[in-house]
């Protein structure tokens, strides 16, 4: 056998195995790598955090990328140079901190690695008939395999697209596996640069359990914050829209778009909610004089509203009510409090952390990427039904060290 399937083998078989979760979101902040214990799988998936550090992107870092991210126009080689250049910087990203954790690599199972997305266009966004749902994740997972000497698994998405689904978001399995509870409603709600949230009802039937993106979330509010003040890298305690109103008539345009009228699980991305979408509904709304506390005010506005109405229609349609519900937050909107205000205002429900259930929301990311690894290696049980948006499937490549 070769030693490197033994090896895998092997690590599917212990009753514990230590896997680093790697995940840099749009937003483009940095590495967040959550180092989990994880035990069983499935709905019996037991997760400890043992180690959780985010390594921020340098300015250098984030300008290479954004070179190519959500650009239709890019020089190819670049794009490729970069599949290369980002898996051999989460390489060492990852050295780096198993040194500062006084861990040996040979000490850690599996690397789950997202990698950076650098474009993501389902059909609802490219409309052309001929190709597929199509996303693309750089940073190679065999690079960092052979860099870090740890069994990669990678490239999670490509699964999803293959038996249908849009590539995103994936949020539905570890959400179900670790916050799933019998006679609790709740909603998993993830404030990264896209907004979305996991559906999981009391009865803890994962048919009925789902996913959606509900629309933009911080990708705005960022854009513009660096647009207009380029040595910041996003509006830090909302403290510039804090000081703006909400403008209505904006505020209405920046809704009318058919994606908020598509019936959920959905997908977005900065490929549709980005820098133009907002110049195009200012224009259209005739509001060209407004300030930047406003616009950042009505972006933050447009981000909880579309959230709260999602949210709404999802409980609605199962025939609940909202206050039947607790809300748990994650991702890097739950530290911008103004968008936690609006949000306390639309929805009559109890808001937390999902600290609280014993994953940071900063983390949160990154710990379920390494569940998935996980369900790779000795999972498969879980039966989502034959749904759009949730395949029962594992997913994920496998890259070996040599």
């Amino acid at each position: 056998m070769n030693k490197n399937i033994e090896s895998l083998y092997n690590i599917a078989r212990k009753p514990v195995r230590k896997i680093i979760g790697l995940m840099s979101g749009t937003s483009l902040d940095g590495l967040d790598i959550a180092l989990c214990e994880i035990s069983g799988s499935g709905e019996n998936t037991s997760v400890i955090v043992t180690n959780f550090e985010t390594s921020e992107y340098s300015n250098e870092i984030k300008k290479e990328i954004r070179t190519v991210f959500a650009e239709r126009n890019i020089d190819f080689q670049h794009l490729v140079l970069l599949n290369e250049w980002i898996g051999l910087l989460h390489a060492k990203i990852i050295n780096k901190v198993l040194l500062k954790w006084n861990l040996k690599p040979s000490e850690i199972d599996i690397i789950a690695s997202h990698g950076q997305t650098v474009m993501h266009i389902p059909k609802i966004l490219h409309r052309i008939d001929k190709f597929p749902n199509a996303t693309l994740q750089i940073g190679d997972g065999d690079h960092i395999a052979v860099k870090t000497g740890i069994i990669t698994i990678s490239d999670f998405r490509q699964k999803h697209l293959a038996v249908g689904g849009e590539g995103a978001p994936l949020a539905a399995y570890g959400d179900y596996f670790l916050f799933g509870k019998k006679d609790k409603n709740r909603i998993m709600l993830n404030l990264g640069g896209i907004a979305n949230f996991t559906y999981l009802p009391s009865t803890m039937n994962s048919e009925e359990v789902f996913v959606t993106d509900t629309g933009t979330g911080n990708t705005l509010i960022d854009a513009f914050t660096r647009l207009h003040f380029p040595q910041m890298a996003y509006d830090k305690d909302a403290k510039i829209a804090k000081k703006g109103q909400v403008n209505q008539p904006l505020l209405s345009q920046l809704k009318s778009d058919s994606f908020f009228k598509t019936s959920f699980p959905k997908t977005t991305s900065p490929e549709l909610f980005n820098i133009g979408y907002v110049q195009k509904s200012i224009l259209e709304s005739n509001t060209n004089a407004i300030s930047v506390p406003n616009l950042l005010a009505t972006l933050t506005r447009f981000s909880a509203e579309t959230i709260a109405e999602a949210i709404e229609h999802a409980v609605k349609t199962a025939g609940l009510n909202i206050n039947q519900f607790t809300i748990y937050v994650s991702g890097g909107g739950m530290h911008n409090p103004l968008l936690i205000k609006y949000l306390n205002e639309l929805l009559s429900c109890e808001f937390k952390r999902t600290d609280e259930l014993g994953i940071s929301g900063d983390a949160k990311e990154a710990v379920l990427f390494a569940i998935l690894a996980n369900e790779t290696l000795s999972g498969g049980e879980a039966k989502f039904g034959k749904r759009k948006g949730i395949p029962s499937i594992l997913m994920g490549k496998i890259s070996f060290p040599n």
